[in-house]
């Protein structure tokens, strides 16, 4: 072959590489937002550090409409995403990933053999294998406990005579209780003391966030996870918790995994927690070392999660005396005279308020994605570019990132009404709510995420709300102190904190019956 036909056909090469490219470069630049006012950590303080979570964010989703560019830390583009359409597509579809920080961490908290660590076919089969203790029925079996605890939390809180304390402790121990004894059939104090008092370590290391932090995970998600997971062998007080953490609960699930294979071997009855039921499951009993791998998971995720949402519910019926009052009233009718059939699901008022809560709270507000190759993101409305243009898609380039602003699309006037922005629990009862796509597993909501991965105890979290609040509610009334304002701000988790960041919840209590 001669040079001048070598050289056209590599110049020929090149071009179709490059057109290639080009109908594939990324137009996430030419997005509109909100100004950068710092190279270091772009708009990432703004979004995550200001003194009311959302100041920033819910303006510029006003402004710039659901998808909307915001600069990262080191001067990196990102978009947001709230668009239902984009929401549900980067969910389901295979295309997005964790970050490699995300990914490092979850390695360090939970375990190589949680099922959040897990991808592909391995996190596929193992979910799959996991469902069964994850069942509407399976949840029911759970009611007796939740209900022996909430009752012991309400005599705490009906002793307390109208003082104004904080919940925030008082719920997160109840959850706790709730968590172990659910899951592993056996009182929190079983476990340890070493791993309670770790595992409270790790709950206040997630209940903190700084610039730092904020600047460390940017960098984190420019390395690859291997040389990120070595990090793990640093000694340094988190670090050294986070092993510890994975140690207590290699540990604590052995012993009960253990304990509970003797127990079936002999006949007796394991099948009254979520690890008896997996180890007993007819038709396809999951390994032991799968279900210990889930301790770590279960500890930390479900504690916190649910008890803050709690939290939030609290303080929102404390600002609404009217409407906790209405819900009391729906809540001593349900009960009658047959306190331990209480028909839950249909309690309208409770279910809306419950819904309402998981809303205008979600767990977690924003969370990242990074494109696994290069994608064009389906759009349900247009978006405006930085030339004017209108485009109804955008090109994303592989290794790009995206937030998830799930604290956004749940503030959409077109999906919640005009007054979205506003708590009001009976929007889901009078047709305001717009039905839409199905984006999340509850009340189209992403409080629990959405797709492949959404939360597998999403059941668990809305069936224990509605029991506690129930116990709760029906029992003691809230009122909010004048000297204590409950602020919004996020760590790992959305969480209610005073004037200085502490996470915590004042509330007057006193009882009703």
């Amino acid at each position: 072959m001669s040079y001048p036909t070598v050289l056209s056909a590599l110049i020929a090469a090149l071009a179709i590489f490059w057109t290639a490219r080009q109908r594939t470069r990324s137009t996430i630049k030419n997005i509109v937002g909100p100004p950068s006012p710092s190279w270091i950590f772009g708009n990432m303080l703004q979004l995550m550090l200001s003194p009311q979570y959302g100041t920033y964010e819910f303006e510029w989703s006003k402004v710039y409409g659901s998808v909307y560019r915001i600069k990262g830390c080191l001067g990196r583009d990102r978009i947001m995403v709230s668009d239902p359409i984009a929401l549900q597509y980067i969910l389901n579809s295979g295309m997005f990933g964790f970050s490699s920080t995300v990914q490092a961490l979850i390695h360090w908290l939970f375990g190589p053999r949680s099922v959040m660590a897990l991808n592909d076919v391995d996190h596929k089969q193992l979910r799959a294998a996991l469902n069964p203790a994850f069942t509407a029925a399976a949840v029911r079996q759970c009611q007796p406990v939740f209900v022996r605890i909430a009752q012991s939390l309400t005599e705490q809180l009906d002793n307390c005579n109208e003082l104004a304390i904080d919940i925030c402790p008082l719920l997160s121990g109840a959850t706790l209780k709730s968590i172990t004894e659910v899951v592993f059939g056996c009182p929190v104090e079983d476990l340890g003391a070493d791993f309670i008092e770790n595992n409270t370590r790790i709950v206040h290391f997630t209940s903190t966030r700084s610039a730092s932090q904020i600047l460390f995970d940017a960098i984190g998600a420019r390395l690859p996870v291997w040389l990120l997971k070595q990090a793990g062998h640093l000694p340094t007080k988190i670090f050294s918790a986070l092993r510890a953490q994975l140690y207590f609960a290699d540990r604590e699930g052995w012993r009960v995994v253990r304990a509970k294979t003797e127990a079936a071997q002999q006949g007796l009855e394991t099948e009254g927690d979520l690890y008896g039921m997996l180890l007993v499951n007819a038709e396809k009993p999951l390994p032991a070392a799968d279900i210990v791998g889930q301790t770590s998971l279960i500890m930390i995720a479900g504690q916190d999660t649910t008890g803050n949402t709690l939290l939030f519910a609290l303080v929102e019926l404390a600002r609404n005396p009217q409407f906790q009052d209405r819900l009391r009233a729906e809540i001593h009718a349900a009960i009658g005279t047959d306190p331990t059939n209480i028909p839950y699901d249909s309690m309208p008022l409770l279910n809306a308020f419950i819904k309402e809560t998981l809303r205008m709270y979600p767990t977690e507000p924003v969370t990242d994605r990074i494109a696994s190759e290069d994608v064009v993101l389906p759009l349900s409305e247009s978006v405006a570019t930085t030339a004017g243009e209108h485009i109804n898609q955008i090109h994303i380039r592989k290794g790009e990132m995206v937030t998830l602003a799930i604290a956004s699309y749940q503030r959409m006037a077109s999906r919640w009404g005009a007054d979205a922005d506003v708590f009001r629990p009976t929007r889901w009862l009078d047709g305001t709510v717009s039905q839409g796509e199905a984006v999340g597993p509850y009340a189209n909501l992403l409080s629990f995420l959405g797709g492949p991965r959404a939360c597998l105890g999403w059941r668990f979290a809305v069936f224990e709300m509605q029991v506690f609040l129930c116990e709760l509610v029906g029992k003691v009334s809230f009122s909010l102190p004048a000297e204590h304002a409950v602020q919004v701000k996020i760590a790992t988790t959305l969480m209610p904190t005073n004037a200085r960041g502490e996470k915590c919840a004042f509330l007057c209590v006193k009882g009703v019956l």
